[in-house]
């Protein structure tokens, strides 16, 4: 040791000693080699999976907020066309959102959020950007019950936009086709004709489409036809109609609205059912 230290003599010797047990120390590291990469190889997998997680959830975020884009884009769009309609109307409208639609298999109806503080009146029509779709049956303090067109309990007054060709239009309860009743075997009606309003009620404005022809059959023998309809208004399909304050009585022109006593509701002359 006196030797190596000062004149470094057992150098060579060392240096051969390192050289001939590298195999023997690569040997017994092999268990601290496996153990750590096996810790190692565990972490990853974990860091992995946790990642993986993540980014998941991220995804499932983003298509969420995706969906919920575009159904804002589209109720955005159909708030636009119902204000356009509003600012062309010559008389009062009222967009209203649609709250719900009440668990009751024997009537088709929906709940909106407008009601007797707005001078909501039961017997107003009912219409979104493409058409009719009901009249308000019960009006509540801030919200009302509209009755679709497919109410059993519904019927509404309408012509022929190509002929000019008038009739009844019948609510046949949920699921069922709408019907034109009374009429004739040799009337001239074709599928595909739209159902406008025809305005002789005085509770729908005349003009506002209602429903297409789907199907005519027709017996000669007995004189009459069964005429099927479909409804023009996608109220399964948007959350906001307008509520109609037309009265002919005024010539199409807004209805008064008295302040110091609120006005009587006029009578449901087209809704067959109870309010």
């Amino acid at each position: 040791m006196i030797l190596d230290y000062q004149f470094k003599a057992l150098g060579e010797v060392r240096s051969i000693a390192s050289y001939l047990l590298t195999p023997l120390q690569s040997v017994m590291l092999l268990p601290r080699s496996a153990l750590r990469g096996s810790y190692d190889y565990l972490t990853s997998k974990s860091s992995l999976e946790e990642q993986n997680e993540t980014l998941v959830k991220r995804v499932a975020e983003l298509t969420l907020l995706a969906n919920q884009s575009e159904s804002l884009m589209s109720e955005n769009a159909q708030l636009r066309r119902l204000i356009g309609i509003q600012e062309q109307s010559r008389f009062k409208i009222l967009i209203s959102q649609i709250l719900y639609s009440p668990s009751n298999p024997l009537s088709q109806r929906i709940v909106i959020d407008r009601g007797a503080s707005d001078n909501i009146k039961a017997g107003q029509g009912v219409s979104d950007h493409q058409g009719i779709v009901g009249q308000v049956v019960r009006v509540l303090e801030n919200k009302s019950e509209v009755a679709l067109l497919d109410d059993r309990d519904m019927v509404i007054p309408v012509q022929v936009s190509r002929n000019g060709l008038r009739g009844a239009l019948y609510g046949n309860g949920r699921g069922q086709a709408l019907e034109l009743r009374h009429m004739a075997a040799v009337s001239d009606l074709q599928v595909g004709d739209v159902l406008m309003t025809s305005g002789i009620d005085g509770v729908y404005p005349p003009g506002f489409p209602v429903a297409t022809i789907e199907k005519i059959d027709r017996n000669v023998d007995k004189n009459f036809a069964h005429v099927y309809c479909s409804p023009v208004g996608g109220v399964n399909r948007f959350r906001h109609v307008m509520i109609l304050f037309y009265d002919a009585g005024f010539g199409g022109k807004p209805i008064p609205q008295k302040s110091d006593k609120p006005a009587e509701s006029k009578s449901n002359r087209l809704y067959r059912g109870k309010p």
